[in-house]
């Protein structure tokens, strides 16, 4: 499986005009699974189950883990146990050595010059490993519970846009000044300035316009919700059509997925209504309703998609491995260069998607 690259930027490495596999990337569990009808998935949130998961991956062809950031449970419940994304990513930079560690951001929850700093710091410790998922704030509950002010859709837009132009300022000019709407820095000074050139590289998601314009305009990666092929394909074009406009070199593409690998497609389609099943638990949809009105989505999504968080069964990563390896492929035709994984129980599938998938194409290409 290859994708053409150009001289952006990916995973704290330079990549040249040459062909480059698809990446393999999983969600970190912080929130104990993705199941929103399964109330045990025997995957605790805790530092032991990521920090041993982490460690496992780097063995068994993972590229990347993405540590997402909420201080609420928004999966098994707001009281369900959940870890500090960044407290996370630093312990994980130390026992670790190969994983890019791609930790989310939400610029209402984070001053960017301090945040630039932090980022830098986790950088250093990884040996230029970090990067960034920029993500703006959807839950206003989870706001008012921290203490933190919430902007609405297009002014956490408009905050973004100032706390990306910060933030990559203070990592390239020391004394960087800035001042804006929402963001007021004098003669910055950051140093260590982080390993990663240009700059660690900065992914971000979203389906408004106005999303897709900044995204375009000021990141080096865009992430989508799981979707077919042929939809996916469509917003790369689009996203790739809007860089050409402003002049500016490729992007990369990722999506999301869950993965459900089986001997049998009978078995693997078992599995899928055994998580689908809304009658299970309805601790997991507590918030789905905000979560809709507080989003700008492009489609319209059904129960059965939330009850798998980021619409992951939409990419069809359902059957025998070498359904879902075909399927890996339809993905890299139409410009996928990274896929981001969730799987249930995490750790037990995530090493039969290693032999079986990973694995297996790896032995293939030789």
């Amino acid at each position: 499986m290859s994708t053409e690259t150009g001289s952006t930027k990916v995973g704290g490495t330079k990549a040249g005009s040459i062909k480059t596999r698809m990446r393999y990337g999983f969600w970190l569990p912080v929130f104990g699974g993705w199941l929103r009808n399964v109330d045990d998935e025997k995957m605790e949130a805790s530092w032991e189950y990521v920090r041993d998961l982490a460690k496992k991956a780097e063995t068994i062809g993972y590229d990347l883990t993405l540590i997402a950031e909420l201080n609420l449970n928004d999966i098994k419940g707001v009281d369900a146990p959940s870890l500090d994304a960044w407290s996370t990513t630093a312990a994980l930079a130390a026992v670790t050595e190969r994983l890019e560690l791609m930790v989310a951001v939400r610029p209402t929850f984070h001053n960017p010059a301090l945040l630039s700093k932090q980022a830098a710091s986790i950088d250093q410790m990884s040996h230029g490993r970090l990067t960034l998922n920029v993500v703006s704030s959807w839950w206003k509950d989870e706001a008012t519970k921290y203490g933190v002010h919430f902007d609405e859709h297009d002014d956490r837009y408009a905050r973004t846009s100032e706390w990306l132009d910060v933030v990559d300022g203070c990592w390239k000019t020391q004394g960087f000044s800035y001042k804006g709407n929402y963001y007021d820095v004098r003669e910055n000074v950051l140093s260590p300035k982080p390993v990663s050139k240009p700059r660690p590289t900065l992914y971000a998601g979203g389906e408004s316009e106005t999303a897709k314009n900044l995204i375009a305009a000021k990141c080096d990666a865009y992430l989508m919700h799981g979707d077919a092929p042929e939809a996916v394909g469509k917003k790369i074009t689009d996203m790739k059509q809007r860089r050409e406009r402003l002049g500016l070199g490729p992007m990369t593409f990722g999506v999301a997925g869950y993965a459900v690998v089986r001997d049998s497609e009978a078995d693997a389609l078992r599995e899928v209504e055994r998580i689908t099943d809304v009658k299970q638990s309805a601790r997991g949809y507590a918030n789905y309703e905000q979560w809709v009105t507080g989003s700008n989505l492009q489609t319209e999504i059904s129960l059965k998609d939330y009850s798998v968080s980021n619409r992951g069964l939409r990419c069809g990563f359902v059957g025998t491995p070498e359904q879902v390896s075909e399927r890996m492929e339809e993905f890299a035709a139409v410009g996928v260069d990274l896929v981001l994984l969730q799987s249930s129980p995490q750790a037990e599938e995530m090493e039969r998607f290693g032999a079986q998938v990973i694995g297996g194409k790896a032995e293939a290409a030789v």
